[in-house]
């Protein structure tokens, strides 16, 4: 049985980090090229907020996808309203629909938060992940071309974005 997204915990982080090391693997959803420990993202996890949370959905008790919602340049009021999105899902749950499922969960939970417009990051080689975010109204906003060089290879980064309420 599938629960409704929840806020993560600190209890959450070791699934967490399971999922996002098995991203790391494929080459194509992370910048990262070289897996992260628990320790190594306590702090990304407490920089999280009420606002700005990590989202996790279960199956039978287990983490099977997680979402993050981040601050765009926090420090500055002009961009209060916008959020970067993430989203990983475990591996044996992937290509099931479920992304969009989650993602519109998300997105409806980001308007309670007062989060106006969603950023998405996603390498152009990602056509799992491009399909997903485009199939729910996000639109390329950008394209920084060649700005990541992993395991020695060059890659594009998408910029889609996403107007979620006025």
């Amino acid at each position: 049985m599938l629960n409704e997204l929840r806020h993560a915990t600190l209890e959450d982080l070791p699934e967490i980090i399971k999922i996002y090391n098995e991203a790391i693997k494929d080459g194509i959803s992370t910048a990262d090229s070289k897996t992260v420990s628990v320790e190594d993202k306590i702090e990304w996890f407490k920089a999280h907020d009420a606002l700005h949370p990590i989202l996790v959905k279960e199956y039978h008790g287990r983490i099977i996808a997680w979402i993050s919602l981040q601050p765009f340049y926090a420090n500055l009021l002009a961009y209060a309203h916008s959020a970067r999105i993430n989203i990983y899902i475990d591996k044996n749950f992937q290509g099931k629909k479920l992304g969009q499922q989650f993602l519109c969960e998300a997105i409806e939970q980001a308007k309670s938060y007062e989060i106006k417009t969603l950023l998405a990051l996603i390498f152009s080689e990602n056509t799992p992940s491009l399909k997903l975010f485009k199939k729910l109204g996000f639109k390329e906003w950008g394209n920084l071309n060649r700005i990541a060089t992993i395991e020695g290879i060059d890659k594009d980064l998408l910029i889609l974005g996403h107007r979620i309420q006025e």
